[in-house]
């Protein structure tokens, strides 16, 4: 063990600070994940989809769900919106 009052274990803060620095430029300038590109447009098609397929069907099916009503709407652009704020962190 340590003697009482002697700091050891840390090491000095300037070095840590270098060391998260170092870090977050690293994660900063990786690349994005494989699936992050097909999810991204992924969504934003579904939301579309969602949405022209409710405007096809309105007359007597409905679809794609019926309970809703208007709010497929809703859903639609909720997940086209989902896509578009993941465009902010795409690479």
């Amino acid at each position: 063990m340590a003697a009482a009052g002697k700091n050891v274990s840390k090491r000095a803060s300037g070095e840590l600070d270098r060391e998260r620095a170092e870090r977050a430029s690293a994660r900063k300038d990786a690349p994005n994940p494989v699936w992050f590109k097909p999810v991204m447009f992924g969504f934003m098609l579904l939301g579309l989809v969602w949405i022209v397929l409710f405007y096809i069907t309105s007359g007597n099916l409905q679809l794609p769900i019926p309970a809703l009503g208007q709010g497929n709407i809703f859903v639609g652009f909720g997940l086209v919106l989902v896509g578009f704020l993941m465009t902010p962190w795409w690479k």
